[in-house]
C-alpha cells in the first residue's frame, strides 16, 4: 500500500532546501572541500532524522549525511534538522544503491545502518542492506580502518548480518545482544526509542575490514 502524500510536502521540503543535497554527484570527491569538517559519517535509511540530528549535535567537527528515499519521512528530518540550526548536517533523498556515485573511494569514515528492512522471505535476501551487495558498495566508500555500526531489533537479520560480513572480510567488535541492558543506550533513532519501551532487546555490532585478516579464517567469537 502507497503511503498518501503528506500535504504541501514540496514546500516543506524546498524550506528546508539549504539541507538537502539535490544532485550530490557533483560533490564525489569534493565533500570535505565543500563542507570542511574534520570526516564524513553517513546514514543508510535515516528515516526521521533523529540520530542523524543528534549525533550532529554532538560531534560539530564531524559532516553527517543521511539518505532517506521516502520524501514523507525525508521531510520529517529536513525539518528536526532546520530547527536545531546546525550546519554539519546534509541529507539526500537517495538509495544505497547510488553510494558510488556519491562519495569516492575512501571518503566516508564511518557508515550507520540502524533498523534496516529485515526482507525475512529468502527470495529477498538481495534486497538486504547487510548482504554481500551493498557490503561491497561499502568497502568502496569507505577509508582504509573505516567502521560500520549496525543496530537491529530483529535477531535472525542479525545472525545473518555477522555471519555475512565476516564471509565479506569485516571483522566484528562491540557485539551486543541487549543493547540496552546496561542502560548504555548511547544515541537513539525514533524506532530505537518505541523498541525499548516495549522491553525489546536491540541487537549492535560494529564492523571494520582488517586487510590482513581477509582470507586468514575466523578470528571472531561467536562463530
Amino acid at each position: 500500500m502507497r503511503m498518501r502524500r503528506k500535504p504541501k510536502l514540496d514546500n516543506r521540503i524546498e524550506r528546508c532546501g539549504h539541507l538537502l543535497v539535490a544532485e550530490p554527484e557533483n560533490l564525489c570527491g569534493r565533500w570535505l572541500d565543500e563542507f570542511p569538517y574534520s570526516e564524513l559519517f553517513v546514514e543508510l535509511g535515516c528515516g526521521k532524522g533523529l540520530f542523524t540530528v543528534d549525533m550532529a549535535m554532538g560531534n560539530p567537527e564531524i559532516l553527517f549525511v543521511g539518505l532517506e528515499r521516502i520524501s514523507n519521512v525525508l521531510v520529517i528530518a529536513l525539518e528536526r534538522a532546520e530547527r536545531s540550526g546546525l550546519n554539519n548536517i546534509r541529507f539526500l533523498n537517495r538509495l544505497a544503491d547510488d553510494l558510488t556515485k556519491i562519495f569516492t573511494a575512501g571518503e566516508v569514515s564511518r557508515i550507520y545502518i540502524n533498523f534496516c528492512d529485515p526482507w525475512p522471505a529468502n527470495r529477498h535476501k538481495k534486497r538486504r542492506m547487510t548482504g554481500q551487495r551493498f557490503l561491497e558498495l561499502y568497502k568502496q566508500v569507505l577509508q582504509p580502518g573505516g567502521e560500520i555500526h549496525f543496530k537491529t531489533d530483529d535477531f535472525p537479520l542479525f545472525e545473518f548480518s555477522q555471519k555475512e560480513f565476516h564471509r565479506c572480510g569485516f571483522i566484528l567488535s562491540d557485539n551486543a545482544f541487549d543493547l540496552h541492558e546496561d542502560s548504555n543506550t548511547g544515541v537513539m533513532t525514533d524506532y530505537e526509542i518505541k523498541f525499548r519501551e516495549l522491553g525489546m532487546p536491540i541487537y549492535r555490532f560494529v564492523a571494520r575490514i582488517d586487510d590482513q585478516a581477509q582470507g586468514t579464517g575466523n578470528k571472531n567469537e561467536g562463530f
